[in-house]
């Protein structure tokens, strides 16, 4: 056999697996000498020694035991071997067997000792598979309890989290509702700001119209002062109807400028939508001008161009609607004549 061809048969030497001539010639070869094949014989005979724990795990018969007690033992073989007396030299198979012990043996077992052996290699192998499933199982544990510790950590900044973000809605809804009230308290002022705004308006409009009151009254004031200081002005009084008993006027004319300026006093309130309205009686009433009363039921009204004065007989006032007519339709309140 070439060297190549020893050293394939190498792995079949260490599992016993070859025939007596081939195992012969590897240990001729291995006494030899070769410190390659002799090393790889050694990791061979490693890894045949852990194929046992390979095999799945099986249980025993009950009659295992009782048949392995009741098997021949082998001393009759020995004594046989005792008597036959020591020979000359070993065979190669004895020489490994001397050189390598009890890598395997030379020859066979008997059938109750090799289940035997069987047995207790499948119970050293579910021995060895049950601790190592026990140690992943302790390992997978360790992680599995890590992992449940991270998801602790987790959880617990989670709910810290949750936290935080139920505080911060509860400031944001604290500041929404201040303003809320903050937009409801500048609408207010803002309304109170407008209302003073139209208020002001107002007071402004009604000091204009008064200080336009004041300068008309004025005027006639003037005017009245200046008719009543003429010697030539002329004076018609009025005296009160059954309408108004205690109601008095008197006309003031001034022929030189053809003004009149009517003074009424005492007249009664007049009803909303009604006015006063003078009128000047020659062979027919003609209207002179409508006026109204001031807070103190009194009336004051500028004629300021009364050419039929000095045909004129009587003067009359009665209540018409706003704007006056061009006859007198109501009931008369004052009358005089010249």
């Amino acid at each position: 056999m070439t060297h190549e061809e020893l050293e394939d048969a190498v792995p079949l030497y260490a599992i016993g697996a070859l025939e007596r001539s081939e195992r012969q010639a590897i240990e001729a070869h291995l006494l030899s000498g070769c410190a390659a094949c002799h090393a790889a014989l050694k990791d061979y005979q490693t890894v045949a020694s852990l194929l046992p724990f390979g095999l799945t795990p099986a249980t025993p018969p009950n009659t295992l035991k009782a048949k392995i007690m009741m098997a021949p033992t082998p001393i009759a073989g020995a004594v046989e071997a005792e008597q036959a007396g020591p020979k000359s030299s070993l065979e190669p198979g004895e020489w490994m067997n001397h050189l390598f012990p009890p890598i395997a043996p030379a020859r066979s077992l008997p059938f109750r000792l090799a289940m035997g052996f069987s047995a207790a290699v499948l119970i050293v192998g579910g021995g060895y598979l049950a601790w190592s499933s026990y140690t992943q199982t302790s390992q997978r544990s360790g992680e599995i309890q890590q992992l449940h510790a991270a998801v602790q950590q987790e959880t617990a900044r989670v709910a810290t989290l949750q936290s935080e973000l139920q505080q911060r809605e509860q400031t944001i809804g604290t500041l929404k509702s201040e303003i809320e009230q903050r937009t409801t308290e500048v609408a207010e002022l803002r309304d109170q700001i407008l209302q003073r705004e139209a208020e002001l308006d107002d007071a402004h409009t009604q000091l204009t119209q008064n200080e336009s009151s004041l300068q008309r009254l004025a005027r006639q004031n003037e005017e009245f002062a200046g008719l009543f200081k003429n010697p030539s002005s002329k004076v018609v009084s009025l005296a009160g109807s059954d309408m108004a008993k205690s109601a008095g006027a008197f006309l003031l004319f001034d022929p030189s400028t053809k003004k009149a300026w009517l003074y009424a006093y005492n007249l009664p309130a007049l009803p909303s939508g009604k006015v006063y309205q003078l009128w000047a009686i020659d062979d027919k009433p003609v209207s002179a001008g409508v006026f109204g009363l001031d807070a103190g039921l009194k009336a004051r009204m500028l004629i300021r161009n009364m050419t039929e004065f000095s045909r004129m007989k009587k003067f009359a006032v009665t209540v018409e609607p706003d704007g006056g007519r061009p006859e007198p339709t109501g009931a008369i309140y004052l009358i005089g004549q010249i």
